[in-house]
C-alpha cells in the first residue's frame, strides 16, 4: 500500500470519528431492541448487514414482529429511504476505480457517510477515503450492535423501555428537522394521516400513512405556490 493511500486511510478515519461516534449509542441500542424483542443475538448482524438503513433497521423489528408483508415492506423501505436517490446524484462513486468497490459504495451509502463526503470541496477527496469512511461508518453501526445484543442477552427479560427506541429515535430526528425548517404544517399532515390511517386500515397504517405524506411532498415541490399557501410559520425564525 502506498503512503500516500495510508495518508488518505488515516484522513478518512480523522473525518469519520467526529460524526461517526454518534453511530456507538444507536448501535447499543439497536442490538439491545433486538435481543429484547425476542430475536437471538446473531440476527443483529445479519439485520445490519443485509438492511444496513439505520432507522430502517428499527423499522423493520417492528414489520418483522408484526409479521407485514414483503410488498407492504418494500414500500415502507423505499418511503423511509427515498432521499437516497437524491444522494446519488451528487456522491463521488466515481472517484472508486475498482467494480467491487463502487458496489459496496452503493451499498453503504447513508446519511452519515454522505455528509461527511459531501463536506470536502467538489472533487477534492479519492476514492480510498469515500471507501474508508463507509467502512467505519459501517463498523461504528454494526460492532456496537453486536456488542449491545450481547449484553441485551444478560438483562431481565421484562426490562422495560428498549421497546421504546425507535419512537425516540424518530422523535429526535424529527424535532431537529422540525428546528431546520419550523413549518407547522408537516407535523400537521403527519398526525392527521396517521389518525385517518390507522382508523380507516389499522393493520397498512404505516404504509398507507407513508405514501400519502410522500404524495403531499411531491405536489408542494411541484407545485410551489400551493406550497405557500399551506405553510403555517412562526413570525419568529
Amino acid at each position: 500500500m502506498s503512503s500516500e493511500n495510508l495518508k488518505e486511510i488515516r484522513g478518512g478515519i480523522g473525518e469519520t470519528l467526529t460524526v461517526g461516534l454518534g453511530l456507538i449509542p444507536l448501535g447499543l441500542a439497536f442490538g439491545l431492541l433486538m435481543v429484547q424483542t425476542g430475536f437471538a443475538w446473531w440476527w443483529t448482524p445479519i439485520f445490519s448487514f443485509v438492511i444496513y438503513a439505520g432507522s430502517m433497521e428499527f423499522l423493520a423489528i417492528g414489520m418483522v414482529t408484526a409479521g407485514i408483508g414483503p410488498f407492504s415492506a418494500a414500500v415502507a423501505g423505499f418511503m423511509v429511504n427515498f432521499r437516497h436517490i437524491f444522494y446519488g446524484l451528487t456522491f463521488p462513486r466515481h472517484r472508486i476505480k475498482s467494480g467491487a468497490g463502487r458496489a459496496y459504495s452503493t451499498y453503504a451509502l447513508t446519511d452519515e457517510s454522505y455528509a461527511i463526503v459531501s463536506a470536502r470541496p467538489p472533487g477534492d477527496i479519492s476514492g480510498t477515503r469515500v471507501l474508508t469512511v463507509q467502512i467505519l461508518c459501517q463498523a461504528l453501526w454494526v460492532i456496537p450492535g453486536i456488542i449491545g445484543a450481547l449484553v441485551g442477552q444478560v438483562l431481565p427479560d421484562d426490562l422495560k423501555g428498549m421497546d421504546f427506541a425507535l419512537t425516540a429515535l424518530f422523535v429526535v430526528l424529527a424535532w431537529e428537522a422540525f428546528k431546520n425548517n419550523k413549518d407547522y404544517s408537516l407535523p400537521l399532515f403527519a398526525v392527521v394521516l396517521a389518525l385517518v390511517s390507522g382508523f380507516v386500515a389499522p393493520e397498512q397504517m404505516l404504509v398507507i400513512a407513508l405514501t400519502t405524506y410522500f404524495l403531499i411532498l411531491l405536489l408542494r415541490v411541484r407545485f410551489p405556490n400551493l406550497d405557500k399557501k399551506l405553510e403555517i410559520r412562526t413570525s419568529h425564525e
